[in-house]
Order: C-alpha cells, then sequence, then structure tokens
C-alpha cells in the first residue's frame, strides 16, 4: 500500500478533492436509488450502490494510469482518437434508435460493458485536439481561412453528429471549445464570425426538423418545451421535474433533514443522476448545498493553479480545455436544480450515478494530475524542445 501511494503524482489537492467527491457520493446515490427500486421497479438500492462503486474504482483506475501518461503524448492521441470518435458518433446516430417517441441515440451497447454515451468521450477528444492546435500556431499569424480545416471543421463534425439527439452537450462542447479558443489567443472577430455561422446553422436545423419531423423524431419540440417550461413557471404539468427539486430544495432548510431521509427523490425523475444536486440540499440543506458547490470551485481554483505553473503552451491549454468543463458541467446541473437554467440532463460530475460520463470526467482529471507531474512536465518540456527549435537545447545549456 505504501508503495502504491508512493507511485502517486500531481497535485495532491486535487487528489484529495475527487477522493473526497466520490466518497461523498455514495450517501446521495444510495439514498436516491430507492426512486429506481419502488418507483421505477429496478433492481435493489444496494445493487445500484455496488454498481455505482464499481464505477467509481473503475474511474480511479483511469485517473491512475492516465496520470502516468507524459502530458506531450496526448499530441498524437488526439489525432489518432479524433476518427475513432467521429466513426463513434455517426455509428451511434445512424442506430435512429428513439424512446417514446423521441429520438435518443445517444448510446452505443458494448460487451460487458454496457451502454456507452461517445459524446462524453468526444468533448475530452476534441479538447485536447483544438489545445494541440492552438499551441501549435500560437507564435504564428493564423488567418480565418487557414484555420477552417484543421480547426473548425472537426469541431463541426462533432458538434453536428451529438446535436440531433443530445442538444445540451453539443452545445456545451461548442461553448468550451470558443472559450478555449480566447484563452488561446484565437482572435476575436474569428470567434464572433464561427458564433455567428453556429446561430445560423442551429437555425436551419431547426427549421429543417420542423419542417420534416420524420428526420429527428420531436427532439426538436423537446427543447422548446423546456425553454418553454423554463420562461413559463406557472406550466406545472410540464415544468413537473422542476417543481419536484424545489420542493427538495425549499424543505430542505438550512441543516437538511438527514442523510437518506428525503421525500421527494421518490417522486423526482433521475434523481439520482440529473437532480441529485436537489436530493443533497434536501438531506444536508443549503449548509451541504453551498459546501459541496465550494469543493467544486476550489477544484477550478486548482485547475488554473496546474495550468499556470505548466511549462509549455500546450500543457496550459490541455489543462484548461479539459477541466474548465468538469467545472461547467458541475454549475449548469446546479443551475438547473434551482431553476436558473433550462433542463439539460447533464450529471454532476463524480457525484450522480453514471458510468460513461464518470469515467470521461476521471479521464480528463487523469489528464490534470499528469500535467501538474513536477516530473513529466519537465520531460514535456523536453520534448517540447527538440520538436520546435534544437537551438533551445543549447541556449538552456548555456
Amino acid at each position: 500500500m505504501k508503495s502504491f501511494f508512493q507511485n502517486i503524482k500531481g497535485d495532491k489537492a486535487i487528489w484529495a478533492v475527487v477522493a473526497l467527491l466520490a466518497l461523498f457520493s455514495f450517501l446521495p446515490v444510495y439514498s436516491a436509488s430507492s426512486n429506481l427500486v419502488y418507483v421505477v421497479g429496478s433492481g435493489t438500492t444496494f445493487g445500484h450502490l455496488m454498481k455505482h462503486a464499481m464505477l467509481l474504482v473503475l474511474g480511479f483506475g483511469i485517473i491512475y494510469g492516465v496520470h502516468k501518461i507524459p502530458t506531450h503524448f496526448f499530441k498524437g492521441l488526439s489525432l489518432i482518437a479524433l476518427p475513432i470518435v467521429l466513426v463513434l458518433l455517426g455509428f451511434t446516430l445512424a442506430q435512429g434508435i428513439t424512446i417514446d417517441g423521441a429520438n435518443a441515440s445517444r448510446w452505443i451497447s458494448i460487451p460487458f460493458v454496457g451502454g456507452f454515451q461517445p459524446s462524453n468521450l468526444a468533448a475530452v477528444v476534441l479538447m485536447i485536439y483544438v489545445a494541440r492546435y492552438l499551441s501549435k500556431v500560437r507564435d504564428k499569424k493564423v488567418t480565418f481561412k487557414e484555420s477552417i480545416v484543421p480547426l473548425w471543421m472537426p469541431v463541426f463534425f462533432v458538434v453536428v453528429l451529438i446535436l440531433p439527439a443530445n442538444f445540451s452537450t453539443a452545445a456545451i462542447i461548442f461553448s468550451m471549445v470558443l472559450l478555449l479558443c480566447f484563452l488561446g489567443g484565437y482572435p476575436i472577430k474569428y470567434l464572433l464570425a464561427i458564433v455567428g455561422t453556429g446561430v445560423l446553422c442551429l437555425t436551419l436545423f431547426v427549421l429543417t426538423a420542423k419542417a420534416a419531423p420524420g428526420l429527428f423524431p420531436n427532439r426538436v419540440d423537446t427543447w422548446m418545451s423546456r425553454i418553454e417550461s423554463f420562461s413559463n413557471p406557472e406550466d406545472s404539468e410540464a415544468n413537473y421535474q422542476i417543481e419536484k427539486a424545489k420542493i427538495a430544495i425549499a424543505t430542505g432548510g438550512i441543516v437538511g433533514k438527514g442523510a437518506g431521509k428525503s421525500i421527494q427523490k421518490n417522486f423526482l425523475p433521475q434523481s439520482s443522476s440529473d437532480f441529485i444536486y436537489a436530493i443533497i440540499v434536501e438531506e444536508y440543506g443549503l449548509i451541504g448545498g453551498v459546501v459541496l458547490m465550494l469543493f467544486y470551485l476550489f477544484l477550478l481554483f486548482r485547475i488554473t493553479v496546474v495550468a499556470n505553473s505548466n511549462a509549455t503552451i500546450f500543457g496550459k491549454l490541455l489543462v484548461l480545455g479539459v477541466g474548465l468543463p468538469i467545472i461547467f458541467q458541475a454549475l449548469i446541473n446546479m443551475a438547473v436544480a434551482v431553476e436558473l437554467f433550462p433542463v439539460t440532463g447533464q450529471n454532476l460530475p463524480l457525484v450522480s450515478r453514471g458510468g460513461t460520463s464518470s469515467w470521461m470526467t476521471c479521464l480528463a482529471i487523469g489528464i490534470i494530475l499528469g500535467a501538474s507531474n513536477k516530473e513529466q512536465v519537465a520531460e514535456t518540456r523536453s520534448a517540447s524542445i527538440d520538436e520546435t527549435n534544437p537551438l533551445e537545447i543549447l541556449s538552456g545549456q548555456l
């Protein structure tokens, strides 16, 4: 055991926060999974808890394995993984799965794994790819025309393949790419042009889906319904989930009802995943909800520290690219629960019950921890110097 902990490298604060979030998740998942047992009629609470535990164990295995990989290796890995991701997204969309008449082409079935959501993997791979491109052109004057094929075409294909079945994930990926490009020094005027193009493409997609509803069954109607429910709080039937979440939060008070004593978990759909934050506030009160939020904000702080201390431009952008979406997703999940944002279906990272999302979060955290490892940072900087200009080696020795 001692030798195992000696092999753990990277930012100890991030390790601690991730471990605490994972350990805490057992309490609300065990409590909220009773909804799946007694309302949905699926499995047992202990069975769901054990499944959650196995997913987290595998997730920490991913963190441990990935944080051993030198950061500069991800440059080449992103080039290999991106075409694979595009094929997986295309195959997933082509399945044409519908649930209750709505397009739900989000998952593919993998033996011994079960349901796998390629969009979560695509988000991580695309952010690595964008970080690679931005670091490559950092000291060059790049025109918009020159960046269309190497930068925006992959972004376009990933977003378009995810959009028909999962608008919220596509929107988050697009927003995070724009943010990373802004932080990477990409010209703002070009970013505004991309935003305008994105709005135009989304408008055309909505009009096409309305004109030919058979292409994307009920997906656009679902988006419209959620936006209308968000803007019209009096429509209690369409706003059922949010109303139950608000009741859970309101009845939680300052200190909450206590672990496992939530009432709304029996009425709130997705209480162990999308709306788990409402159950946490009901059981642990405002104090528990605020403390959980502070954990994510502290994780954001450590991510920025790791990014700032990294010796290479690619390392800085890589950490921000895979780290910021974790915090952004957490804040969106919390905002949905308190009705500051329309329902999106985004999990609470490291806390909600879920497989693919948890594993991809662990993959991103492993990359961040690898970038925070001082030994790997030195190796990455050395490799970066070798790739860019041999004269830098001589100047470094002098």
